[in-house]
C-alpha cells in the first residue's frame, strides 16, 4: 500500500508539474506572438511612410537640387541649399545650447540633488516643458526675441528650439544615471574617490549609450520642427547671412512647398523630406561613432 502511494503521489505531483510546464509555455508562446505583432504594427507604417518618401522624393534629388537657390515657384528649377544649410545651423546651435545644459541638469537631479522642494520643482517645471506645444515656444521666441532684436534670426530660432530639446534631454540623462548599479558608486567611494570623479570617471561612461540615446532623439525632434521655425527665423531664399538674419529650414522649405499648387514644388517638397530624413540618419550614425571612440580616462 505504501509503495503504491507513493507512486500515485509522484504521479500527481508529475502531472501537475507538467501542467503548469504547458501553461506556462503556452503563455510564453502567446506573449511571443502578441509582442511579434506590436513590432510589425509599429514598423509598418515608419517602413510605409519611408517608402513613400524614398518613392516620391528620389525622382527629385540631383547636384543642382542639392547646391543652387530656390528658383521660381512652379518653374521646377533651383535647389534648397540655403534650407540644408540653415537646417544644419540652427539645429546645431540648438543641440550646443541644449545638450551640454540638459545633460548637466540631468546629472545633477541624479546625483547630487537632495528630494526636496527645489528638486521636485526642477523635474515639474521639466515635465511641462517637455509636453508644450511647439506653437507657444514659438510664440514665446517672437515675442521674448524676435521683437527685442527687431527682425527674424537664426538666434531666436535656435533658442526655441533648445527649449523644446533641453527637457528630453533632462528626463533621459537622469532615468539612465539612475539604473547604473549603485555597487559601481560604492567601489568608487572605497578607493577613495571623491562624489565628482566617482560621477565623472564610473558613472557617466557607463551611462552615456543612454544619454547618447535621449540627445539623438531629442535632435531628431527638432530638426522637424516647423511652428517654431515659422515664428523665429521666417525663411529665406538666400544662404546664411548671420546669426541676427533670418535663414532658411528644411521643415519650413517643406511646409511651403506642399502648400503650393504645383506638381513640380511637390515634388521638390517630397525631396526635401527625404534629405531631411537622410541627414537625421547621418547625424544618428555620426554621433554613435563619436561617442563610441571618445573614452574618459581613470583619474590616477
Amino acid at each position: 500500500m505504501t509503495m503504491n502511494s507513493n507512486k500515485n503521489y509522484r504521479q500527481i505531483v508529475l502531472e501537475t508539474v507538467n501542467k503548469k510546464y504547458r501553461k506556462r509555455l503556452l503563455v510564453d508562446k502567446l506573449v511571443t506572438i502578441f509582442t511579434i505583432v506590436c513590432v510589425i504594427a509599429a514598423i509598418v507604417p515608419l517602413a510605409s511612410i519611408l517608402l513613400e518618401v524614398i518613392k516620391n522624393g528620389i525622382s527629385a534629388i540631383s547636384f543642382e537640387f542639392l547646391t543652387q537657390t530656390q528658383g521660381s515657384i512652379g518653374s521646377g528649377s533651383g535647389g534648397i541649399a540655403p534650407a540644408i544649410q540653415g537646417t544644419i545651423i540652427v539645429v546645431g546651435l540648438a543641440a550646443a545650447i541644449a545638450t551640454p545644459v540638459g545633460v548637466l541638469t540631468g546629472i545633477y537631479l541624479s546625483e547630487f540633488a537632495k528630494e526636496g522642494a527645489f528638486s521636485n520643482a526642477v523635474r515639474f517645471f521639466n515635465d511641462v516643458l517637455t509636453g508644450l506645444p511647439s506653437i507657444v515656444v514659438g510664440i514665446v521666441g517672437y515675442v521674448v526675441i524676435v521683437l527685442a532684436i527687431g527682425s527674424f534670426s537664426v538666434l531666436a530660432g535656435a533658442l526655441s528650439l533648445s527649449i523644446i530639446m533641453m527637457p528630453i534631454v533632462v528626463r533621459v540623462t537622469e532615468e539612465t544615471l539612475k539604473v547604473v548599479p549603485y555597487s559601481l558608486r560604492e567601489a568608487g567611494h572605497s578607493l577613495g574617490l571623491s562624489k565628482a570623479k566617482i560621477t565623472l570617471f564610473i558613472v557617466l561612461p557607463t551611462a552615456k549609450d543612454g544619454i547618447l540615446t535621449g540627445i539623438v532623439i531629442a535632435i531628431s525632434r527638432i530638426a522637424g520642427e516647423t511652428a517654431p521655425l515659422i515664428m523665429t527665423i521666417l525663411g529665406t531664399s538666400l544662404f546664411f547671412t548671420g546669426i541676427t538674419g533670418p535663414v532658411d529650414a528644411l521643415p519650413l522649405r517643406i511646409w511651403r512647398l506642399a502648400s503650393q499648387p504645383y506638381e513640380s514644388a511637390h515634388a521638390f517638397g517630397w525631396g526635401s523630406a527625404l534629405i531631411l530624413i537622410l541627414m537625421i540618419l547621418a547625424l544618428s550614425m555620426g554621433l554613435r561613432l563619436l561617442l563610441q571612440k571618445r573614452s574618459f580616462k581613470a583619474p590616477t
